[in-house]
């Protein structure tokens, strides 16, 4: 949960500006020639606690970092690791089917509960849905399908970071 007395997490200006940047980040910097409607980056806001909350960043070349509230970040992982970059890529290369879950959004407001903002980058701009805390009804699969491949995506991140920590140990 949020902020008991705002509602909101407390995030700082690089969380809000590297996030702004993810949510913005134009297709052309990719060599695909996507179509309009065609998914090439993926932002979700994962509240992880109270206090915490981490957006990750995925890209269709298989790009994936995390960037968390206080300022902190977890980048660069996919130039190390291959099973990252497939990750990732898998989980862009998918999303198109939850596009039309999704709604067309110009708002990118942080999440004030448990819920999950999912946001898709394409051509034609960016979409959102949300994937509240809990179960996920078997009526959605296209989300329980999508939280599958990103929860993938996160365990993948989250063993580079372990690597890393081990190899930082052993120097």
């Amino acid at each position: 949960m949020p902020n008991r007395n705002t509602g909101r997490y407390s995030v700082t200006q690089k969380y809000l500006m590297t996030r702004g940047q993810a949510i913005n980040f134009p297709a052309k910097f990719f060599d695909a020639n996507f179509k309009k409607d065609e998914v090439y980056g993926i932002v979700i806001d994962i509240p992880m606690s109270s206090d915490v909350l981490t957006t990750m960043v995925c890209f269709i070349n298989g790009a994936a970092n995390l960037y968390f509230n206080n300022g902190g970040e977890y980048t660069g992982a996919s130039q190390k690791y291959r099973t990252l970059v497939q990750a990732a890529h898998t989980l862009v290369a998918n999303a198109g089917q939850l596009l039309p879950k999704c709604k067309k959004s110009t708002s990118f407001d942080l999440p004030t509960d448990r819920t999950h903002n999912i946001f898709l980058l394409t051509k034609n701009g960016v979409y959102k849905t949300e994937i509240a805390s809990g179960l996920i009804p078997e009526s959605e699969p296209e989300k329980r399908t999508f939280y599958v491949l990103y929860q993938r995506v996160l365990n993948e991140l989250r063993n580079c970071q372990l690597k890393d920590d081990a190899e930082r140990r052993r120097k």
